[in-house]
């Protein structure tokens, strides 16, 4: 006979909140599932290193299930599928709904750029007998983590002659890579007295590419002629073709499950595209929405959202003022019914340095999705602050159809912080709270999510878009 509950136990059900990890909250076919997904996951998170084969690769997939380019002025029913490729760096692609669009869309904003470095315009040089690319860091980052690690080149050149040449040199088995070089401890006593910010200082992040020269002749930087030759024979590029380029050089190794359960992912790129891919995915298997549902894959998140790629521009608004006009109401209208999940990660918890994080505010892998409230940094700089209303029927979604979701803020309240695209879409009036993916090692060249975690965000989104 089985002993019967005391009062306090019960009461402690009923008042407490719960918190478990999913794994004791999903039946097997949900864990297989989520092993699937993280397999798809996988695969396009290794051929989608900058922002332009993110989008590139989701404008692929889109049209493979039946979206089509949406045009001002054409004609929309429900059903509808249409996307947007904005310049190549950025994709808006919507499901129109049954409801009257004046009722609001329902939208899932990622962004699909990452830290990296990036080549200067003017990169090439040599020094001693090597050649070397100049470098300048785009984002956040910890600038010693990118040295002495295998890097891949990726971006295009537009040629004198107005030709777009495609870059990728790395990825393959049989390429060579590259590489920031860095001090021996034997050499390095001054160079470990600097301050951790700068013990790799941004001019220092150079790229080493070649050390041959050309041939015999008594020429000066046969070494660098020896790298633009292979350049031009295989692309057709002349030095002065760097000003006209955007290369980025990125690590050059594959994602890879993480752990000897295999329940993790570690790679490059997580931040953002382990949202970005989940929420495409939700648009992608998205059939009859009863509002109008909305992706958008975003790029220049990382440096503040700024040109007309990033969400501080206006064509997110000229989009669903678009929208609007197919339907014949007023596109602000729309955006003040609207509702927004700004998908992106979280900072988890990490055991090594739990200094930094509020315990009981904080996110944890394999705990669910992670939404939050507030992003910002100290006292809620930068951030949107989503309303206990919204925050309520956010809520109420995730938990009406059994997705595993926890909370968490960006660790202590005057130990940092950072933001992400909320505000920007929040002061176009429309109803927005951060949801995403805690991250360890957030900004890395190897970021790590668990499985878990990722399928959950999918699931988070695709309830989304449906109600």
């Amino acid at each position: 006979m089985s002993e019967a509950k005391s009062e306090a136990k019960t009461r402690k059900e009923q008042l407490f909140m719960q918190t478990k990890h999913a794994a004791m909250r999903i039946d097997d076919a949900q864990q297989a599932e989520s092993d699937a997904f993280a397999k798809d996951y996988m695969q396009f998170l290794n051929t989608s290193k900058t922002e332009r084969e993110a989008a590139r690769n989701a404008a692929a997939l889109l049209e493979e299930a039946g979206f089509r380019l949406f045009t001002p002025g054409m004609a929309l029913h429900a059903g509808d599928k249409v996307y947007v490729n904005n310049r190549g760096k950025a994709i808006i692609a919507a499901v129109i709904g049954t409801a009257p669009i004046e009722e609001g869309v329902r939208l899932c904003a990622a962004h699909i750029d990452s830290p990296r470095l990036d080549l200067k315009q003017n990169p090439l040089y040599e020094d001693h007998e090597l050649a070397l690319f100049k470098t300048h860091y785009y984002g956040g980052i910890k600038k010693y983590q990118w040295t002495t690690i295998p890097l891949s080149l990726h971006g295009v050149v537009v040629l004198a002659g107005g030709t777009k040449v495609e870059v990728q040199i790395g990825e393959d088995a049989g390429d060579p890579i590259f590489c920031v070089t860095d001090l021996l401890p034997h050499l390095a006593p001054q160079q470990m007295k600097r301050p951790a910010g700068e013990l790799i200082r941004g001019e220092e992040l150079n790229l080493l590419v070649g050390s041959m020269p050309f041939n015999k002749d008594e020429e000066s930087e046969q070494v660098k002629l020896h790298i633009l030759h292979i350049l031009h024979e295989k692309y057709g590029i002349n030095e002065a073709d760097f000003l006209s380029a955007e290369l980025e050089a990125v690590p050059a190794f594959p994602v890879r499950e993480l752990g000897f359960d295999r329940s993790m992912i570690a790679g490059y790129g997580h931040d953002d595209r382990v949202c970005a891919y989940p929420a495409l995915r939700a648009i992608l298997d998205c059939q009859s929405p009863t509002h109008t549902a909305v992706t958008i894959l975003t790029d220049k998140e990382e440096t503040g959202s700024d040109g007309n790629t990033g969400l501080c521009s206006s064509y997110l608004a000229y989009f669903l003022e678009d929208l609007a006009d197919a339907f014949g109401a007023k596109g602000r209208h729309v955006m003040h019914h609207s509702q927004c999940l700004s998908a992106d990660v979280n900072a988890a918890f990490d055991p090594t340095f739990p200094d930094v994080m509020e315990l009981k505010n904080c996110a944890y892998l394999n705990h669910g999705v992670c939404v939050t409230k507030y992003t910002g940094a100290r006292g809620k700089s930068g951030t949107s602050d989503a309303s206990a209303e919204f925050v309520g029927t956010i809520r109420k979604l995730l938990d009406d159809q059994n997705v595993v979701w926890q909370t968490g803020e960006l660790g202590k309240v005057d130990a940092g912080g950072g933001g992400t695209v909320a505000a920007y879409i929040a002061n176009l009036d429309i109803d927005t709270i951060d949801v995403g993916v805690p991250v360890l090692s957030m900004h890395a060249p190897m970021e790590v999510v668990a499985k878990l975690d990722v399928y959950m965000t999918y699931r988070a989104f695709c309830a989304f878009i449906a109600s």
